[in-house]
């Protein structure tokens, strides 16, 4: 009879526990409504981040203009230059005046594989309208410690990507993806080397660490984000921090040109 109590006590706890999981979406959507709520963050049509990075020693004055959908575009001022990475729907450039003498053109691999960085709110808002299957993992710490919601969106075509979500107040810590010769870029975000041929241009672990959450206009963005290599380097390849985030203000269209 003890025994026939205990088992049943046993199917109560794990029923128990199967009712309260939380599912991917349910995670998901407590996300969205952490940072300001989904139509907020689709509701966003222009973005323009200013901060600063360090490179190559020294601090470097950054600024990232999108539009969604169909600009991304990072420029920096160094020792009285000015160079750019620039991503369209079909095309992709940078200009390091230090290293070239003239902007190149990337690759339609390395354009493709970029393409998420067109998507201001990111893929995990409305990830299905994007085509993405979402997977919960499990809970798992970051790279930090925190603990989180460890949750992998699957692309019909391309790579796929993890995301860590903070259980306690569900806003994004940490995000890996699988990256070809990527180089930190100054937005804070990883890019392909469309130049690279050597050992170095293998698949490597991409980290980001998104830090230092304000609002801006009802919408929380991370302020400070960070990248790191693993698969045996675990390198810190550097950090962004924005001091001002605007948002929906309008873009002039010579931002497209590689220039």
């Amino acid at each position: 009879m003890r025994l026939l109590y205990k088992k049943m006590l046993f199917v109560l706890l794990l029923c128990s526990k199967i009712l309260h999981a939380q599912s991917v979406d349910e995670i998901i959507d407590k996300y969205e409504k952490a940072r300001g709520g989904k139509e907020k963050l689709l509701a966003i049509q222009s973005i323009v981040m200013q901060g600063s990075r360090e490179m190559m020693g020294n601090e470097v004055a950054v600024t990232v203009t999108k539009v969604q959908g169909k600009l991304s575009r990072s420029e920096f001022e160094m020792g009285g230059t000015n160079g750019f990475m620039l991503l369209t729907e079909k095309e992709g450039w940078n200009y390091f005046p230090m290293r070239q003498q003239q902007p190149n053109k990337m690759n339609d691999e390395a354009v493709a594989a970029m393409q998420t960085e067109l998507d201001i709110a990111g893929p995990l808002v409305n990830y299905a309208a994007k085509g993405y299957t979402a997977i919960l993992v499990g809970k798992e710490s970051a790279s930090e410690g925190t603990e989180c919601f460890k949750i992998v969106l699957k692309p019909s075509v391309g790579k796929e990507l993890t995301y860590w979500i903070n259980v306690s107040n569900y806003i994004l810590v940490q995000s890996t993806s699988i990256g070809r010769g990527f180089g930190a870029n100054i937005s804070g975000r990883g890019q392909p080397n469309t130049n690279d041929q050597s050992q170095e241009n293998k698949p490597k672990q991409m980290v980001i660490l998104y830090k230092d959450y304000k609002a801006v206009d009802g919408i929380l963005f991370a302020h400070t984000i960070e990248n790191k290599v693993l698969n045996g380097e675990d390198r810190n390849t550097g950090g962004t921090t924005f001091d001002k985030i605007e948002i929906n203000k309008p873009v002039d269209a010579k931002m497209y040109k590689p220039e």
